[in-house]
């Protein structure tokens, strides 16, 4: 087995059946699997998934439930039910092409120096796109694109979970998904996989973009508003205030200083927007930042 697919889900009834459909429908079928990993839906996730597994009825594919709720522990989950050389996530609401799997393989073959990689991540705006969407605010949507080159992802930079492949070697070496990060039911809390690629860098492993290797993310009105990137920026905080102290003060501190230099760069940005008409492009990443300032300055979880 070269892939292993893993695909986490919780109550995501409206996209999982499609998710999983647009794998099987690849036009490599032989070489991987699907693990699909159950976190305790209570919606109607399950009758979803086994409608897929009588209409495709496929040979590679698993489901599974970890009653342990957060992505980490179905993620881990996942790693430990997996028996392919690459395990692959993808998020349960993105939606690949048919020659997906194909263009793995081929960058794969071609680059057998990397040991993870991430893909293009194309959001799909179901209530169309916000006038605060630029591409400064790719990241409160899961969205990348690094352009049309193969390429290392550099200092601060690193693949988006939507769409990510390690290779199992690797893990074996740096370890799983830290189980105190990432989300659990519907909180924000991240950090989980910028924790799991920096033990990647460390290692030496070089870390791929792909870009023909590309997903489109469904985006639902909810995840649009001004509500939901509060909440994001305070979870983004909360995790990186837990993962910086898990390292040390001096780390904490350092990232604190980071702070103070975004904040720099999110009013520069702002005044640039004010200037050319476009204040809300402009507003969101300040109410982010605020939010992500008040998260690292928390005490409580």
């Amino acid at each position: 087995m070269t892939i292993s697919f893993i695909i986490c889900t919780y109550n995501r009834e409206k996209y999982i059946y499609e998710c999983l459909s647009r794998l099987a429908k690849n036009t490599v079928q032989e070489g991987w699997e699907i693990v699909l990993v159950n976190n305790n839906s209570t919606d109607h996730t399950a009758a979803e998934c086994e409608r897929f597994a009588k209409d495709y009825n496929l040979p590679n594919y698993r489901y599974v439930v970890e009653k342990q709720q957060g992505l980490s522990f179905a993620r881990n989950r996942g790693i430990v039910e997996a028996k392919g050389e690459w395990l692959i996530f993808l998020d349960d609401d993105a939606m690949v092409e048919t020659d997906y799997i194909a263009h793995v393989l081929k960058h794969l073959s071609d680059h057998p120096e990397a040991g993870a990689f991430g893909g293009r991540v194309e959001p799909f705006f179901e209530n169309g796109e916000p006038d605060w969407y630029s591409k400064w605010a790719m990241g409160f949507v899961s969205a990348i694109d690094m352009g049309p080159d193969v390429r290392l992802f550099g200092r601060n930079k690193y693949p988006i979970g939507a769409n990510m492949g390690i290779k199992r070697e690797v893990l074996e070496q740096v370890g799983t998904f830290n189980t105190e990060l990432g989300r659990t039911g519907n909180n924000l809390l991240g950090g989980e996989e910028k924790d799991l690629f920096n033990r990647i860098r460390v290692a030496g492993y070089p870390i791929l973009y792909f870009p023909n290797i590309g997903v489109k993310h469904c985006i639902p009105g909810r995840r649009t508003t001004n509500e939901f990137v509060a909440r994001l920026g305070e979870g983004v905080g909360t995790s990186e205030r837990l993962r910086t102290r898990n390292m040390g003060l001096c780390a904490y501190a350092k990232r604190l200083f980071m702070e103070c230099v975004k904040w720099g760069g999110t009013l520069v940005i702002w005044c640039q927007y004010a200037i050319q008409g476009h204040r809300p492009k402009g507003d969101i990443l300040v109410l982010f930042r605020y939010h992500v300032t008040r998260g690292l300055l928390s005490f409580s979880r």
